[in-house]
């Protein structure tokens, strides 16, 4: 009801008395949908500010307004100097204009999506504030006033049609009548009780109340009350307070609601392609197969052949063809079978192990969900953002820094984004103590996961950095990765070798499966 012909005209009284003689000091804007016009009384600096941003139309009026040194435009400059000889409030209608001297207005034409600024010369159109709704430079203020028939007469006659004939009430007056069974009641009781409304919006008390879990300002007494006015300027200035409050709280969570909607997303999409994986491994043993029939026939397959076909014991003696490396003995191509089926089996528990973890990360992403959507504070949904997206405003800002930060189990993982950077990172940005990682006898990034005085890096935290390094590294395809793992005080750079290159006095070497930044393997 901010934007209400009743609270208008209230507020548009208010002002003509207070703008009364004051003169056009500065005209600005600092963002695309705000308007700060400055009048001088003889008191004070009185500012107008007009936010119309699509979603939230709203006037308010600061006691004070520190202009910015950058990104402020000074806008209708026509208008410095005017004095003040009036304000209009246009009859039954959402707008009103201040009039100034040399026969110019600013009209205020408050209708939400489409409210805007129109500057006004002889009462035509001189300019507009927001210039996609051109229809508003062909505006004729006159045309602005409307006529409604208070008549009992007329009441009778439209008695099924009143909220159309009826129609500067707006939703919040309607909402009342309706809580005070007003379409219920006989005709006269009706009359009755429409007269007492009109009494209340001419001498009205100003609400901040919540209807529907949205702040409203009411000029009626309802919803849930917060703080009452009996000044319209003070109360649009905490209406306005509130309202950018909401606004804010709207815009975050739905930021943030969307963002843990797309983690689930992606998170389901990792299972399905892992768990079509698993299933291709846990059917496919053919490694397996092919070392067991060449170690079972070892004595009949010449050395160095290119291949080998050989009856398969586990198939009903069907024959199979194997392909050989022949520059190995039978025995030693039985041997790298086995190793790949060992490989397989390893990667079959990894799959498993991330499936599961994956399905839990996903059970707690909508329970975030559901505490999201329930936070109306601010400071809450903020303090609740970071625990969810840990580091985000530090990532933000740290666009420059020479590595991407990844948080897992509260610990901070830090990956290189190029050689040159690599070696700031290890050399600049490390401590001896952070635990360094590099996919081992190729080129990728160097990671770290930052040490925290008195714990030890957990095992999965490893797991995690290692299978990032690898997915930074030309292994990055491959079904696993070894990486090298090693406190970063073994780590050394000898003077001359290109950037990125560095020695490993001591190492571990942990076998992976790569996974991209997103959190995908």
């Amino acid at each position: 009801m901010h934007n209400n012909f009743y609270f208008l005209r209230q507020l548009s009284a208010t002002l003509g008395s207070t703008l009364k003689s004051a003169v056009v000091s500065e005209c600005f804007s600092q963002s695309k949908d705000e308007l700060i016009i400055r009048f001088e009384t003889d008191h004070r600096s009185f500012f107008v500010k007009a936010s119309l941003q699509p979603g939230l139309s709203c006037l308010s009026f600061p006691d004070s307004f520190q202009r910015a040194r950058k990104n402020s435009v000074d806008l209708f400059p026509e208008l410095v100097g005017q004095t003040v000889s009036g304000v209009r409030q246009f009859n039954n209608e959402r707008s009103f204009s201040i009039r100034l001297s040399d026969d110019r207005e600013v009209l205020f034409k408050m209708h939400g999506s489409r409210s805007n600024i129109v500057v006004l010369h002889h009462a035509t159109p001189a300019g507009i504030f927001r210039k996609n709704l051109t229809a508003d430079l062909e505006l004729k203020p006159d045309d602005l006033d409307r006529q409604i028939d208070w008549s009992y007469d007329h009441f009778r006659q439209h008695i099924h049609e009143l909220r159309s004939v009826y129609f500067t009430f707006g939703k919040v007056v309607w909402k009342y009548l309706e809580g005070q069974d007003f379409f219920l009641k006989p005709e006269a009781g009706q009359w009755e009780t429409l007269q007492s409304v009109l009494r209340e919006l001419d001498a009205p008390r100003y609400y901040i109340s919540v209807i529907g879990g949205k702040p409203v300002l009411s000029l009626v007494k309802t919803g849930l009350i917060h703080k009452t006015f009996g000044n319209p300027v003070e109360a649009a200035n905490e209406f306005y307070y509130t309202i950018t409050q909401d606004y804010a709280v709207e815009k975050e969570k739905t930021q943030l609601l969307h963002s843990l909607r797309s983690k689930i997303a992606a998170g389901r999409h990792y299972c399905e392609k892992n768990s079509a994986r698993l299933s291709q491994l846990r059917n496919d043993q053919h490694y397996r197969v092919w070392a067991d029939l060449i170690m079972a026939n070892l004595h009949s397959i010449p050395e160095h052949a290119d291949n080998v076909l050989l009856d398969n014991f586990y198939s009903g003696n069907a024959p199979m063809e194997i392909k050989l490396k022949r520059d190995l003995s039978p025995q030693k191509n039985a041997e790298m079978f086995y190793k790949k089926a060992k490989n397989q089996h390893i990667e079959i528990e990894k799959l498993e192990t991330s499936i599961r973890q994956k399905e839990d990360e996903i059970r707690l992403l909508k329970e975030k969900i559901g505490q999201a959507e329930s936070m109306t504070d601010l400071k809450s949904l903020r303090n609740f953002t970071e625990v969810v997206n840990p580091g985000e405003e530090k990532r933000k800002a740290g666009a420059a820094l020479p590595y991407r930060e990844f948080v897992f189990r509260d610990f901070r993982i830090w990956v290189g984004k190029s050689a040159q950077q690599n070696d700031l990172l290890t050399l600049k940005y490390s401590h001896k103590d952070d635990l360094w990682l590099h996919a081992k006898d190729v080129a990728g990034s160097h990671v770290l996961i930052k040490h925290q005085p008195g714990k030890n890096f957990p095992r999965d935290v490893v797991e995690y950095a290692a299978s990032l390094a690898a997915a930074g590294s030309k292994r990055k395809n491959e079904a696993l990765c070894p990486v090298v793992v090693t406190p970063k005080k073994f780590v050394r750079k000898r003077k001359g070798d290109p950037p990125g290159t560095v020695v490993v006095e001591r190492e571990d070497v942990l076998l992976v499966a790569p996974r991209r930044e997103d959190g995908h393997s």
